[in-house]
Formats: C-alpha cells, sequence, structure tokens
C-alpha cells in the first residue's frame, strides 16, 4: 500500500511517498523531497511538482495521504480544511480530493503527527532525560516548546497510540521558586494573563531573558545585542548561552529548562504517563546537553510525596526533525 504524506509549516513543506505492508509497518520510504513553502501559492502546486518528479501518474499507486498542518483543524460538511499558520494557504480535503484523485485524506495538526510519529522512531532518535520503567500501553504525554507550545495526550486504542490534542501550553503558569514568581509578576504586569507559553516557547525565552535583564540591571552583549536585533531573538540567547558565555543567557536556558521539567512532571502527573513523556520542539534538541545536565530531571521528579513515583515515568527528548512526518505516514496507512 502506498500513501502520500505531508508536514507542512510556515518556512518549509515536506512530502513523502512511502509504502506499508506487513514488512514494513512503519514505512519503506519510496521518495521525499523539502520545498520552501514561501515560493508556493499553496499546497497543491507543491503535490503536482513532486509527483511529476515521481511519475507521468499524478497519483501513482497512492490509496491515502494525510497532512499534518500547522493550524487549527476545522470539521465540515464537506470534510476538513484548515488556515496555515504564517501562510496565506487554506487547505480542504475536499478540493485535495478532486485535484489528486485520492480518495482517502485526511488533515492533521503538526503537533498531532508529532505524536503519532513517536511509534516510528528508532532508539538513535531518542536522547534519554530519565530510564523509568515503562509501563505498556499506559498513557504518554508529549510536550513540545517551539514557535508555541504544545501539549497532546497519547492513549491506547486497538493496535497503536492515538493522539488527543490539546490547549495545555495556555494553562496558567505556576512558579515553584522565588525567582520564577518575580518573573510571573514581572509578565503579569505586560501581559495580564501568563500561560506556560509565554515561558516555555521561542518567544518564552526572550521573555525570561528580559525579565533577566529589567532584574539584574544587565545589557546585553555587543554581539547578542545585534543578534537580537536582526536574528532571531530566541535562537540568538541560546547560541549566546552555549558558545558566548552570556551570563544572563546561561541564566535564561537554565530557568527555562527548570520551568520545562516541573510542567512536563505536572502533565505526567495528571495523566500517569506511565508509558513515557516526550519532549518534543524545535528547542529542545539545540540544548540537548542544558536538558541532559540534571535540572530538569530534578524539578519534573520534585513533586513532594510522589516523587518517587515520578521517578519511575520515562523521559526522552525527541531528536529526529521528521517525527512529523513520520506520524502523518503512520496516519495516512491507517486511513
Amino acid at each position: 500500500m502506498r500513501i502520500l504524506a505531508g508536514d507542512i509549516g510556515g518556512t518549509k513543506t515536506w512530502l513523502r511517498i512511502a509504502e506499508f505492508s506487513t514488512e514494513f509497518k512503519t514505512g519503506r520510504v519510496l521518495r521525499e523531497q523539502r520545498y520552501p513553502s514561501e515560493d508556493f501559492d499553496g499546497l497543491m502546486p507543491i503535490i503536482r511538482k513532486f509527483m511529476d518528479v515521481e511519475s507521468e501518474n499524478p497519483t501513482p499507486n497512492i490509496v491515502s495521504a494525510c497532512f499534518g498542518v500547522a493550524g487549527p483543524i476545522a470539521q465540515t460538511a464537506r470534510g476538513q480544511s484548515v488556515k496555515v499558520t504564517n501562510l496565506p494557504w487554506e487547505i480542504s480535503t475536499q478540493s485535495l480530493g478532486t485535484d489528486t484523485g485520492i480518495e482517502k485524506i485526511k488533515l492533521i495538526n503538526d503537533f498531532q503527527a508529532i505524536g503519532y510519529g513517536i511509534e516510528a522512531l528508532e532508539e538513535d532518535d531518542l536522547a534519554v532525560l530519565q530510564k523509568g520503567e515503562a509501563q505498556e500501553r499506559a498513557p504518554r504525554i508529549v510536550i513540545g516548546p517551539g514557535t508555541g507550545l504544545g501539549v497532546a495526550l497519547m492513549v491506547w486504542q486497538g493496535d497503536h497510540y492515538e493522539v488527543i490534542s490539546s490547549e495545555g501550553g495556555h494553562a496558567d503558569f505556576a512558579p515553584v521558586d522565588t525567582v520564577q514568581s518575580r518573573l510571573l509578576n514581572y509578565l503579569t504586569e505586560r501581559l495580564g494573563h501568563v500561560s506556560y507559553e509565554r515561558v516555555l516557547s521561542g518567544p518564552g525565552l526572550v521573555n525570561i531573558y528580559e525579565f533577566l535583564c529589567a532584574q539584574h540591571g544587565g545589557q546585553s552583549s555587543v554581539e547578542l545585542a545585534r543578534s537580537l536585533d536582526i536574528d532571531d531573538p530566541a535562537a540568538a540567547i541560546t547560541q549566546s548561552a552555549l558558545t558566548e558565555g552570556n551570563t544572563l543567557a546561561i541564566q535564561s536556558v537554565d530557568i527555562f529548562i527548570s520551568i520545562c521539567g516541573a510542567y512536563a512532571g505536572n502533565l505526567a502527573l495528571i495523566a500517569l504517563a506511565q508509558g513515557g513523556v516526550y519532549i518534543a520542539g524545535g528547542i529542545a534538541p539545540r540544548l540537548l546537553d542544558a536538558f541532559c545536565s540534571g535540572s530538569f530531571t530534578r524539578s519534573f521528579n520534585n513533586k513532594g510525596r510522589l516523587s518517587a513515583l515520578q521517578a519511575r515515568v520515562p523521559v526522552k527528548l525527541i531528536l529526529n526533525t521528521q517525527v512529523g512526518l513520520l506520524g502523518a505516514a503512520l496516519a495516512a496507512s491507517r486511513l
């Protein structure tokens, strides 16, 4: 069985044709290609270009398709549709079906695709933060700091994990020490409501850094100040912490890691995620050494009377940047 899968984002679009069988349960890649999203005025032109390279037949034996999309999926009487975040694209299963001839098409949120993709990951695709004692088919949690903060619950259904999306990134930020309390007060004055996404995301890391600058009267180094103005501010702070030894940047990363551990631990308690907690998103792999330093697991396990229970929860950080494409392919195969 051949499927078409896609990972659709504001910057790039990945497409893949994969073959699923009893031998290739997680899919054998037949072809894949990356395209800059901004060079196209919609998804269908990319699909046409991809298929033209693959075969003169616009849908070579493809029986189903699934696309993980950065945007909220809407269900209508005519199928699914989505307005892509950070792109002037509108995608619908109805129009895709008409244009491609593929009968079974599904749209899923990009973070939901990441959750599905966990099943297809190899050992080398994961960094173990806490070995724990995994319980087969027990609930799992996936949390992903990136442009925003994704949170999802994974529960076993039949023969695979089903991903239940959430808006857990917008839950109220709960500080666990005096520094974080001051951070909450600082952000409350600026923003009013302070969610976890305000501190656990790229913009959240910038918020933490600006808080420390305000608290300590510190100023950025010349290099960091220039990067904050012209580059991705979160990436600039991360780079400054890792390579320049900037004190406030290092402290910002430490606070970020600690808050992430505490919140991931809260989610593990809520779901009794004895199947494991997975850290996804674009930020975590760049801060792998910081996540492995011990601050994350200390905060994760610091749950009073239930600390021993927390220590048995496996925690892993996803290193594979194509996990969303893997998940979309698996979802397509199940259609």
